[in-house]
């Protein structure tokens, strides 16, 4: 197979399609809707390791269409009427066969390779400054899975030459796709699925934390069944018996089987924490992950001046530390408050939307009067907090009224909230020193035990 055969292939064939729909879909999805893919540390152009995981997440949808439309372009020789006459070639089987698998391979891979290079130079032209290598196997699986999937869909419809062939194949990979799709309800990704049948879709959960990542037994017993199925798929295009029809089965069972010996049994074994990213870089008392170094000269002098305030507000019992919050835990589940340490949520939309002295003033008010709730932007954030964190903040600042935290669109204050707070703000600074300073402990030990910081700082007993 020359340059100029492949060529002609090319621009006369259905060969390109599938790379363009990869390509111009992926992006479509990515740039023109506002999903969540835009939102947080684990955004598809934030790290090197979630835009790798984001490109493996739309394959749960573009998959079962590669296959559907490798399965079109396998129907080419039944709809034209030549098969018989390209038997009788002297041109051997296989040969024939890599023309067509190997344009689609080109097309899918250079499609692919080009939604990988737009969302890498995005990335790589962002905040971050940690680049790690683990990403690429990530995008290497991916291709991987597409260019085998398009050439096994030609090979089944070459082996079954009917016009119901791709849609059949379609709906029935979707639906086993649907089937084995992972969940970010839990700490870590979930199927319904077992855990190792799950492994055997390309497609992975949507990136919800930015430490996790597959583990290298996951890529490579991917690796194995989709090569598995990528022989199937080429052995099936170019068989020309029923007994080499039945023989090219082989492989994608083989694959398959050596694959679920080598996946992992349970979810904490295919995705684990990059240790790399989540190590501690620290100025001071003032950590972050190596994946958020480039935050650091911004948060160091802001986290240790903090510092100084608790320490005046809490005495003995104030933060002595700020660190970025790094614990994996569900949806909807709360997190555990040290009272020793400020945590810092870089997916927190308050600790986004906050630089300078507002700053300051945000880890002054996490120090004082911590939020246990969910801290991914989509799980939304109590209200009652963002009052009850100004108060504390302006109180350990020394202002003379209250001055509410700057807060995006999303957790504006409503007027009924707001003004209890101003009554609050009334009665707290009404009161004695001493009495000022104990209710603000109570309101500490409230927040630290998830309790009601509101009813502490007004002096109700809490519920």
């Amino acid at each position: 197979m020359n340059g100029r055969v492949l060529r002609i292939e090319l621009k006369r064939s259905l060969a390109p399609w599938p790379g363009v729909v990869v390509l111009a879909g992926s992006l479509a999805v990515f740039c023109l809707i506002d999903g969540i893919w835009w939102q947080g540390t684990a955004g598809w152009t934030a790290q090197w390791t979630s835009m790798a995981l984001w490109t493996r997440y739309l394959l749960v949808f573009w998959w079962p269409l590669v296959v559907g439309m490798g399965a079109v372009y396998g129907l080419r020789e039944s709809r034209s009427r030549t098969a018989e006459l390209l038997t009788t070639t002297p041109l051997p089987a296989w040969r024939r066969a890599a023309l067509p698998a190997g344009a689609t391979a080109l097309a899918l891979a250079s499609g692919f390779g080009l939604l990988v290079l737009v969302g890498g130079v995005q990335v790589a032209l962002g905040a971050t400054t940690y680049m790690p290598l683990g990403w690429l196997p990530i995008s290497l699986v991916a291709a991987l899975s597409l260019v085998a999937g398009a050439v096994f869909g030609m090979g089944v419809a070459r082996a079954v030459p009917s016009v119901l062939t791709p849609p059949a194949l379609m709906v029935f990979l979707l639906l086993t796709d649907l089937f084995l799709q992972q969940s970010n309800e839990g700490a870590l990704p979930s199927s319904i699925a077992p855990n190792r049948l799950a492994q055997l879709s390309p497609a992975t959960a949507e990136p919800r934390e930015m430490l996790l990542t597959l583990s290298g037994s996951v890529h490579l017993g991917q690796t194995l069944w989709l090569l598995g199925l990528l022989a199937t798929g080429f052995a099936l295009l170019s068989a020309a018996t029923r007994r080499a029809r039945l023989l090219a089965v082989a492989p994608v069972l083989a694959g398959a089987a050596l694959a679920l010996l080598i996946l992992p049994a349970a979810a904490g074994g295919t995705y684990v924490v990059d240790k790399a990213a989540a190590t501690l870089v620290c100025d001071g008392p003032v950590c972050v992950t190596q994946a958020n170094r480039s935050r650091l000269p911004e948060l160091a002098p802001r986290g240790k001046a903090a510092l100084r305030v608790l320490r005046n507000a809490l005495g003995d019992k104030a933060p002595n530390s700020v660190r970025e919050d790094t614990e994996l835990r569900a949806l909807g589940d709360n997190r555990e408050l040290p009272g020793d340490v400020v945590l810092v949520d870089f997916d927190d939309p308050l600790t986004a939307h906050t630089a300078g002295a507002e700053l300051t003033r945000f880890l002054v008010a996490q120090g004082l009067t911590p939020n246990c709730g969910p801290r991914t932007p989509w799980e939304g954030r109590g209200q009652i907090d963002i009052p009850a964190q100004s108060i504390a903040a302006s109180w350990a600042l020394g202002d003379h009224q209250l001055e509410p935290l700057q807060v995006p669109d999303t957790y504006a204050y409503s007027q009924g909230t707001w003004a209890n707070a101003k009554v609050a703000w009334e009665k707290l600074t009404a009161l004695p020193s001493a009495e000022q300073r104990s209710r603000i402990a109570q309101a500490h030990a409230a927040a630290l035990s998830c309790k009601d910081v509101f009813a502490a700082l007004t002096g109700e007993t809490s519920p």
